[in-house]
């Protein structure tokens, strides 16, 4: 009898009140060829220095069914002072009655270079056609003069498609990292009911 290869695993354990994703980040070196704008009834709303209640609210609304914790986390002196810096530009999403259903924000920091910070549309828009709007927009604007890289990380607690959401639209993985983090469910960050897709172990 020949044996089999069987490949080593190994598993490790996440305390439960922790969650752990893998991150994926993706790049895009050359300006992709321009497009059609799709279709949408939504519209793009530049927010210069935002307030950060009004900025929070709109994090937690397009965020909370993924887990989005950074910015409720972060010190408010820390986040006022990135979404007030002129190089960190910040989108609402609006619909036709005015009233916001996503966030863009592009941080153009790093010379050279511009991540989609945070990109998301709330989660009754999915399937029509307005992510691809949206990213239309933002490679628009992400492609500024001077700009060489435009770049972008996603995880498994995202949407499902997102990865190949990213691949379709011409961006190419470049590293893959493993995040634990405490549940922002626990420590108050976001409503317990928020993401009822992963698991709440407490």
């Amino acid at each position: 009898m020949v044996a089999r290869y069987q490949p080593a695993v190994s598993l490790a354990p996440i305390p439960p009140d922790q969650v752990a994703t893998i991150v994926t980040s993706l790049e895009m070196r050359a300006r992709p060829t321009r497009r059609p704008m799709p279709m949408s009834d939504l519209r793009l709303i530049r927010w210069r220095r935002p307030d950060l209640d009004k900025y929070r609210a709109l994090f937690r609304r397009v965020g909370a069914p993924w887990l989005w914790f950074s910015r409720l986390v972060m010190p408010d002196a820390e986040v006022r002072r990135i979404i007030g810096d002129d190089r960190v530009h910040v989108f609402a999403v609006e619909d036709r009655a005015g009233i916001e259903v996503g966030m863009l924000e592009l941080d153009f920091r790093e010379a050279g270079q511009c991540e989609l910070a945070y990109f998301a549309l709330v989660p009754e828009l999915a399937g029509r056609g307005h992510g691809r709007w949206l990213m239309t927009q933002a490679l628009a604007l992400a492609w500024a003069p001077g700009v060489e890289r435009v770049w972008v990380h996603t995880c498994t607690l995202d949407h499902p498609s997102a990865l190949n959401f990213y691949r379709a639209q011409g961006f190419m993985p470049f590293a893959r990292a493993v995040e634990t983090f405490p549940d922002p469910r626990l420590t108050g960050h976001l409503p317990r009911d928020a993401a009822p897709h992963i698991p709440l172990f407490a």
